[in-house]
């Protein structure tokens, strides 16, 4: 088989496991997701609101008194939307990356995988970023599920409003590439390095259990260091708390806004649901991906 068309059946495998892998851990992990953005939204000076949370119990019961069971699920049909394409580009530019960062190893090694990975996520937010601004506006309209408008309606009004460049679908660029960047280098490089640990383990159940513990792992420890980025980002992609006045721009002085006005914990809101969602999510994520990504090599190959 030739190199280009090795490289492209490797690609639609990848892409075929890492959109498998996607859509099932958005379906299932998706409601901790809007916790999460309601949670980082949320300034200090709100807690007087009648929708103001004290955590994630109070947030779905309040979603769900008034704004029906569905609201878990607000702007879930970005995230799936972009899924497929998002996965192929995570793991096919992960391992087109790899390729970079032997540094004369026959092997890969953990830097190999942490740098591949950093460089994916970089890749990754370019594609993602208009997809997570349309989600986050939707996450934060409290309005009942029977009056939100469309992912369409939404859409159309961003860039109506605010169009396709740094002030509409691509504002907030700048912290979902350090998000992805910290998030991608940490997950990759601990799962991957380590991952070989079970190649003697002969029983394929203690096996998958033994990667879901990787996986998750590697989701927790992500979500842990690039969270401060991540409530940076809600902020900047979020509405603003006076309409008309942007008082959040870029990442840096985000960071710094939030640390001067509300203290250094207020960079780790919304921790407790991403990491739940992200730590069995990171887990369900690998082993979908690999299991599908076995299945399909298999088939290619028969």
């Amino acid at each position: 088989m030739s190199d280009v068309k090795k490289f492209f059946k490797d690609a639609a495998i990848q892409v075929g496991s890492g959109g498998s892998a996607g859509f099932v851990e958005v379906c299932i992990m998706h409601p901790l997701d809007v916790v999460k953005t309601r949670l980082q939204l949320q300034a200090h000076f709100q807690a007087s609101s009648p929708n103001h949370y004290t955590g994630i119990v109070d947030c779905l019961s309040k979603m769900r008194q008034h704004e029906g069971i569905f609201a878990f699920w607000k702007g879930i049909l970005p995230p799936i939307l972009a899924e497929t394409p998002k996965r192929a580009v995570k793991f096919v530019s992960f391992e087109q990356y790899k390729r970079f960062f032997l540094f004369g190893s026959p092997t890969p090694t953990p830097l190999t995988f942490s740098l591949a990975g950093v460089f994916a996520g970089l890749t990754e937010a370019f594609f993602v970023n208009p997809f997570e601004v349309v989600k986050i506006s939707m996450q934060a309209d409290k309005t009942h599920m029977r009056e939100l408008p469309s992912t369409w309606v939404t859409t159309k009004k961003i860039i109506s409003n605010e169009g396709f460049g740094f002030r509409g679908l691509y504002k907030g660029i700048s912290a979902t590439v350090a998000r992805n960047m910290v998030f991608n280098g940490i997950y990759f490089g601990f799962y991957h390095s380590l991952k070989g640990k079970l190649s003697h383990v002969k029983d394929p159940t203690v096996e998958t259990l033994g990667k879901l513990a990787l996986g998750f792992t590697s989701g927790v420890l992500g979500s842990c260091f690039n969270i401060p980025f991540d409530v940076a980002k809600s902020r900047i992609q979020g509405p603003q708390p006076v309409k008309g006045v942007i008082k959040y721009r870029t990442t840096a002085s985000t960071i710094m806004i939030v640390y001067r006005e509300e203290g250094w914990r207020a960079l780790y809101k919304g921790l407790l649901p991403k990491v739940m969602r992200l730590g069995p999510g990171g887990a369900i994520m690998l082993v979908v991906y690999e299991h599908v990504h076995s299945f399909l090599t298999q088939t290619f190959n028969d």
